[in-house]
């Protein structure tokens, strides 16, 4: 099974209805939101659990990686870090859980989303995208897929992107 870009997607046919739910939603978040580069969803000790880019998760260190850096690898580095950056300092602020934390730069925009077991939720985007629209559909996402997000379904989510590397 291959992704629209033609990169290597984990195989569903194996996966529980849970988990081929979850990688329907990552999917229908990035056809519906303009200006998406990648989204990942990152567990609570910083694995990849879902990726809009899977067949990139991992490229090997002989690989130089195409696009804007960004890949599924590099995205879950990098939301993990900043999710944990963001609640160690609202936890020294004393100003209760993370939501939703945005960046904005010159040539892009990086949103992360708390998912209710710790998880999260991370998008890279187009420095003109409809910042509303990303937020709305990532709280969207949250709310579907954080009742769901077991850690039975996280491990298998975890041995799917393992297969694909």
């Amino acid at each position: 099974m291959e992704t629209s870009a033609g990169a290597p997607r984990p195989d569903s046919r194996g996966l529980s209805s849970e988990a081929r739910n979850l990688q329907w939603l990552l999917t229908n978040l990035v056809e519906e939101v303009p200006g998406l580069h990648s989204v990942a969803v990152v567990s609570s000790d910083g694995l990849l659990l879902l990726s809009s880019d899977p067949g990139t998760a991992a490229p090997s260190p002989q690989e130089k990686p195409e696009g804007p850096r960004g890949s599924s690898a590099d995205l879950a580095t990098i939301v993990s870090g900043l999710g944990s950056l963001c609640i160690g300092a609202a936890r020294l602020m004393e100003a209760g859980n993370v939501k939703q934390t945005m960046v904005a730069m010159a040539e892009g925009s990086l949103f992360v989303m708390s998912i209710s077991d710790g998880s999260l939720l991370g998008v890279h985007a187009t420095p003109d995208c409809d910042m509303s629209v990303v937020a709305y559909h990532m709280a969207l996402f949250v709310g579907r897929a954080g009742h769901v997000l077991t850690p039975e379904l996280r491990s298998e989510l975890r041995q799917s992107m393992e297969s694909v590397q």
